[in-house]
């Protein structure tokens, strides 16, 4: 361990809750978030309408949450972009690209997330991994085509129609 690793603060989901700004905390580490997004990154509301009419009628009740905290534990708090959950949520669920591959993909791989897909809006670009024997696989990384996520309601995302509108 060096000695920044030693000294180091660690903080806890009740000191998130004290914050002001926009922050996620990570093993006890706060990460400040970016700014508000840049015009091409609003490209979010157009997947999640996509998202949300394929899911209009799910039996299952799944709905789309965009910025929604996800209390993993007692020292971690992340707000993914977007995540599909077949539950209605009230509250809370209990970055930056280095961030979201590295640190977001081994943490959600750990919880077991079934899916992670990262969408990259200055390339054009979306790639999806699924847990299989709790080990993300990367099954999608595309600019164009359509990917179709199974949980317990299925929903295709289409990225040349989202594009279209970048």
């Amino acid at each position: 361990m060096n000695i920044v690793e030693k000294y180091l603060p660690h903080y806890t989901v009740e000191d998130y809750f004290m914050w002001e700004g926009d922050w996620e905390l990570i093993e006890g580490i706060p990460y400040a978030m970016a700014p508000s997004p840049l015009g091409r990154h609003q490209i979010v509301s157009i997947l999640i309408r996509q998202i949300e009419e394929q899911l209009e009628n799910c039996p299952e009740g799944c709905y789309v949450y965009q910025e929604l905290d996800w209390i993993v534990n007692e020292n971690t708090v992340v707000r993914p972009d977007v995540v599909v959950i077949c539950k209605k949520i009230e509250g809370y669920i209990k970055s930056t690209a280095i961030k979201d591959e590295n640190l977001k993909f081994e943490l959600y791989e750990r919880e077991k997330v079934q899916y992670y897909a990262p969408v990259y809006p200055e390339i054009k670009k979306m790639r999806v991994s699924k847990l299989k024997n709790n080990k993300y696989d990367k099954v999608f990384d595309s600019d164009s085509g359509t990917f179709t996520f199974e949980i317990k309601c299925k929903f295709t995302v289409d990225l040349d129609r989202m594009w279209k509108r970048v």
